[in-house]
């Protein structure tokens, strides 16, 4: 009986470490799959956007929208942006938006608007509703006493806990992981934000996104904006690959 037991414990070992092999070839399956053209198509969105490039955005636009983005989707995207690259832009992006729909409409293309933004759970303090949020995007328990520009100007700091991350990430038909993608494609495209860009990569990867996707992502600044932006995207992606590691 004694023996039994033995054997059958050893089973159940056995079959618990073929398991959790097949769940790791899962994960590593997964790591290596590529952004998807949605994907793709919104850090093209964002990077042209961010330069100001109305023409190559038009084109983007009209990319990202057959690969499937819906219209309030896309709407998104630039509304999300102004954040890191100011109204002006956004609002470029929108207008530019606003003309490939009507030329669209016009070939009788009758794009998927899309779910729209729910309402926001308005209950509790912004700020420390957008201070959970941070937490959550950075996986880092955040500070009760501000240092650096946040003890230097408080007002930013209000302004980033309780606008950034309460009143945009809190909105939803874009998910966290798009929203970092949307996030570090202005970043990669404006350039001088590296430290900021480096927060954000770092970001990326608690989202879920992988070191190839994030690759993709340089390869995709290198085609639509620049080799010199592109350039110094590789060089704070290698820095994150190699602090990660």
């Amino acid at each position: 009986m004694q023996k039994m037991k033995v054997n059958a414990i050893i089973l159940l070992l056995i079959a618990t470490c073929c398991l959790t092999c097949k769940l790791k070839a899962q994960g590593n399956v997964s790591t290596g799959k590529g952004l998807s053209q949605k994907e793709q198509s919104i850090i093209s969105i964002a990077a042209l956007t961010a330069k100001g490039d109305l023409s190559g955005l038009k084109t983007a636009l009209n990319t990202g929208l057959e690969a499937g983005l819906t219209i309030n989707e896309t709407k998104e995207i630039l509304i999300h942006l102004y954040a890191y690259c100011g109204f002006p832009r956004s609002i470029r992006g929108l207008q530019t938006l606003m003309e490939v729909l009507d030329e669209r409409k016009a070939r009788d293309i009758n794009d998927k608007t899309g779910a729209d933004v729910s309402p926001v759970n308005e209950k509790g303090s912004k700020y420390e509703r957008g201070k959970k949020i941070l937490g959550v995007l950075t996986q880092t328990p955040q500070p009760d006493t501000p240092t650096g520009y946040s003890a230097f100007a408080p007002v930013m700091d209000t302004l980033l806990k309780e606008h950034l991350f309460a009143d945009i990430f809190e909105r939803d038909v874009l998910t966290y992981a798009e929203r970092e993608l949307v996030t570090v494609s202005v970043l990669g495209s404006i350039g001088g934000a590296e430290p900021m860009l480096r927060s954000h990569l770092g970001i990326c990867l608690n989202v879920g996104l992988t070191w190839k996707q994030l690759q993709q992502f340089v390869n995709i600044i290198k085609s639509t904006v620049g080799k010199k932006e592109a350039k110094a995207a590789q060089k704070i992606l290698n820095e994150v690959i190699k602090a990660r590691k």
